[in-house]
């Protein structure tokens, strides 16, 4: 049975009662408040708390019946995270706090954060440097290179499927948009371009169709790329 978002709210306040009590705040996340929850979302509860020792950590359990995931957050742990979210071009902690509910707050600390994260995510990512780009169209280009001269029918399909999720990375960070994984890469990708999203699906189980629309993605930054590329590695100390 699909629990209803009053239980969620209820069951999430009574886990950040009883086992957080000292939170400074604390905000309920994820699918499982929204219109998108099935019987398998869980609680996604983000606790910000300054007198915990093992923060910043994770903890999950069932609570009341939902499998429930609790994130837990000192500030230099939460500056961590934040930062992380940055240098992968994945919001996934800007995200749950931008659009958390909240649970409890007991001074307005987690308005700011929360109105901090939700400008962070409407400007979107930094911009990915051109020598970086270059590096995954490398990539991609190796991909499909392997991709087309495979003859093992089971690495066929392991090639296709990950030439297929790089070919929506590369998508999205050569727009200069949020990437993702799992159902937030699909997501990300509706949000940038609804009909290359859908071609992109369609292509999922057809490996000629995986390499049309990776080279679709290439080609808007000049195609393959192999020729003259040069990854440098680390300078050598003097």
């Amino acid at each position: 049975m699909l629990a209803g978002v009053d239980d969620a709210l209820a069951a999430a306040r009574s886990l950040v009662d009883q086992l957080y009590p000292t939170a400074r705040w604390a905000l309920l996340a994820g699918s499982v408040a929204t219109v998108d929850r099935t019987s398998g979302s869980d609680l996604d509860v983000i606790v910000f708390i300054e007198d915990d020792p093992q923060a910043p950590y994770r903890r999950s359990l069932t609570w009341q019946g939902f499998p429930a995931e609790v994130f837990t957050y000192d500030q230099p742990g939460l500056e961590h995270y934040l930062r992380l979210d940055l240098a992968h071009r994945r919001p996934v902690t800007h995200r749950m706090l931008a659009t958390g509910i909240p649970l409890t707050d007991l001074d307005g600390h987690a308005v700011q954060v929360r109105h901090r994260c939700a400008d962070l995510l409407a400007a979107g990512p930094p911009r990915m440097d051109p020598v970086e780009l270059d590096g995954l169209r490398y990539q991609l280009t190796g991909l499909l290179t392997d991709l087309t001269h495979a003859g093992n029918p089971g690495a066929r399909t392991v090639i296709a499927a990950s030439t297929w999720t790089r070919t929506a990375e590369l998508a999205l960070h050569a727009a200069g948009h949020w990437s993702g994984s799992g159902k937030w890469l699909l997501r990300e990708l509706v949000d940038l371009d609804p009909g290359f999203a859908g071609r992109w699906l369609a292509a999922h189980s057809d490996p000629a169709a995986v390499v049309a629309i990776a080279d679709e993605v290439l080609g808007s930054l000049g195609g393959r790329l192999f020729d003259g590329h040069l990854t440098t590695g680390p300078s050598r100390p003097g």
